[in-house]
C-alpha cells in the first residue's frame, strides 16, 4: 500500500476567519497554524503548502495568562552594536498587535522556505473588521 502524496495542482485552499477577542494567544496561534500547514485535511503531505488562508480578526483583544502581559518580551536586534530592542508584551499589544501574533503564528511553522510561503497565507487585524469578505470566509471556534 503507497501513501497519498499531494499534488500543487489539486490542492483547494478554502478561508477561515478566527476571532481572537477574549482567547488566549497560544491557543488561537497554534489553531491558525494548524489550518496554515494543512494538517486539518486528510490529503495533508508535509512537503507540499497545501494549507487554508487564515483571517485573524481582534488582534489587540487577545488574551495573555499569567503576568505574561509584563514578563513577557520581544526582541529584535539591527545587527549593529547596542542595537538590541526590547519590548513586554504590553507595549507590543498597545502599538503592534498584529505582529504580536504574527509572530506567535509564525514560530508554530516550519522554519524554512514552505514555512515562510505558509505564512504568506496569514492575515491579521487589529480591529473587528477585514477586507476578505469577498472571500466568504468560514468562521473557525477557539477551543
Amino acid at each position: 500500500m503507497t501513501s497519498y502524496m499531494q499534488k500543487k495542482e489539486t490542492i483547494k485552499r478554502d478561508w477561515y476567519v478566527i476571532d481572537a477577542e477574549g482567547k488566549a494567544l497560544g491557543r488561537v496561534a497554534a489553531l491558525a497554524a494548524t489550518y496554515l500547514r494543512g494538517k486539518n485535511k486528510p490529503t495533508y503531505t508535509p512537503h507540499i503548502d497545501c494549507g487554508d488562508n487564515i483571517i485573524i480578526i481582534n488582534a489587540e483583544k487577545v488574551l495573555l495568562t499569567g503576568n505574561k502581559e509584563n514578563t513577557k518580551m520581544y526582541y529584535n536586534h539591527s545587527m549593529y552594536a547596542g542595537g538590541l530592542r526590547e519590548r513586554t508584551a504590553k507595549v507590543m499589544r498597545e502599538r503592534y498587535p498584529e505582529e504580536m501574533v504574527e509572530r506567535a503564528v509564525k514560530g508554530m511553522l516550519p522554519h524554512n522556505r514552505l514555512g515562510r510561503q505558509m505564512a504568506k497565507k496569514l492575515f491579521v487585524y487589529a480591529g473587528a473588521t477585514h477586507k476578505h469578505e469577498a472571500q466568504k470566509p468560514v468562521a473557525l471556534e477557539v477551543k
